[in-house]
């Protein structure tokens, strides 16, 4: 996964998203108010009200502006926005019967949002503004003079209710829908913000852990070094002292090349270390990229016979040598061979967007407490030996590249190995032939 910074600011840009529509909807319910009073020959000042609705739809128009020419959203200017709302639904509850109106009740929508949406500073100010608001509202007002006017909605039943009710039941509708809808996502954006902040903090520690392993693995081959020099001198003067032997010197070459590849394994860390990709412009193809991986791997272990299954196919795009991407295939395929030191099975299939590789081995398979605990460092199900890395590792290898791995056991015995290989971070794009 690829985090940024920009994705972190994320919550509060969508929330103001959500204000805006949140907006719109109490302003299409003000207006349908308004003109159903007025069908009702109820008299109403509609001039200052017309005005505080056009003051909520200037601010929409503000945020809007600031939603499509900037990415950063910060919370003072969600505040801002929640006090120009507090200013319009204040003179519009003013010139339309101040407490006494049956929308007061939208005074909670700014307190609401702020109380979800913001710090707690910011919080408490639109609460106490609102709550003065309300305050002054019940000395301070334009009385409606037919507000509690009866309507009678069947003549035979004599059924009569008061307008001023009715005003309330549908602030009552309208409020639950706004929170059921509205604030619940906002909550779900800043539950999602949440999630991003943790796994931002799961990958500095997984980094964290992978610079204590890099630095320990440079420090193990810089002192494994003089070892391994004094058992390639020793080997070799056995050599010499036994060469009469043909069965102990064939042990010794075989304990020489296993020197040998020792030191061409340290010195490839300490040559290598910060660097992960071949130079630039020095790529290989994905069928020349895995072709090497299995050979340098049957060099390593020609005991065991690997069956390999790749397609005859023209799609074959050129990737960057990722020197720790190819060390993961590497781990998978020793793990697999220790399982089933006679047989693995090695199937690779691709198309332009993903690599998708299977590795199969025949040995007891996993058991349950084994795959639960698969990919923990450190862990490891063989029995004295392996350090529990190599499964850890490549999961964080192909993590760079969101890929995965699976492991499952399979329905003939043995282990299936599964991993999916996104291609497009790794692709080098052709340059395009001049003119």
């Amino acid at each position: 996964m690829h985090l940024t910074t920009s994705s972190l600011s994320n919550a509060t840009r969508h929330n103001m998203q959500r204000l805006v529509m949140l907006r719109s909807v109490v302003m299409v319910c003000l207006t349908s108010v308004m003109i159903g009073l007025k069908l009702a020959s109820i008299p109403l000042p509609l001039l200052p009200l017309l005005l505080a609705i056009a003051g909520l739809g200037l601010l929409n128009g503000m945020a809007w502006w600031r939603l499509k020419h900037t990415q950063q959203t910060t919370q003072r200017e969600l505040f801002a926005q929640l006090l120009g709302d507090i200013a319009a639904l204040s003179v519009l509850f003013y010139f339309s019967g101040g407490y006494s109106n049956p929308f007061i009740w939208m005074y909670l929508l700014p307190i609401t949002v702020a109380a979800v949406a913001l710090r707690a500073a910011y919080a408490w100010i639109i609460a106490s503004l609102s709550i003065a608001c309300y305050t002054l509202l019940m000395f301070y007002h334009v009385p409606l003079s037919h507000l509690h006017m009866h309507a009678q909605l069947d003549a035979k039943n004599s059924v009569h209710l008061d307008i001023h009710l009715v005003g309330m039941w549908l602030g009552f509708v309208v409020s639950s829908i706004i929170v059921a809808i509205f604030i619940a996502r906002i909550g779900q954006n800043l539950r999602d913000h949440d999630k991003t902040i943790a796994a931002v903090r799961e990958k500095a520690l997984e980094s964290e852990r992978m610079l204590a392993l890099g630095t320990l693995a440079t420090s193990a081959a810089h002192e494994l070094g003089t070892p391994l020099a004094t058992m390639a001198v020793i080997s070799k003067e056995l050599t010499q002292d036994y060469a009469s032997q043909p069965a102990l010197l064939q042990q010794l070459e075989i304990l020489q090349k296993q020197v040998s590849r020792c030191k061409e394994i340290l010195s490839s860390i300490t040559r290598n270390a910060g660097k992960t990709r071949a130079d630039a412009g020095q790529g290989y193809t994905l069928r020349e990229f895995l072709q090497e991986a299995i050979q340098r791997w049957r060099d390593t272990r020609p005991a065991t016979e690997l069956i390999v299954r790749m397609p005859n196919t023209a799609i074959n795009p050129n990737i960057f040598m990722d020197r720790t991407l190819m060390q993961a295939m590497l781990n998978l395929l020793d793990n697999a061979a220790d399982e089933s030191p006679e047989q693995v099975l090695f199937d690779a299939n691709w198309d332009e967007k993903i690599l998708k590789i299977q590795i199969r081995d025949f040995g007891a398979g996993l058991s349950p407490e084994a795959k639960s605990k698969l990919g923990t460092p450190f862990f490891t199900s063989k029995i004295d030996q392996g350090m529990g890395l190599g499964v850890y590792l490549t999961q964080v290898t192909l993590a760079r590249y969101d890929g995965t791995l699976s492991l499952n056991n399979h329905p003939d015995g043995g282990v299936l190995t599964s991993v999916l290989l996104p291609l497009k971070n790794l692709r080098i794009e052709k340059p395009k032939a001049s003119k």
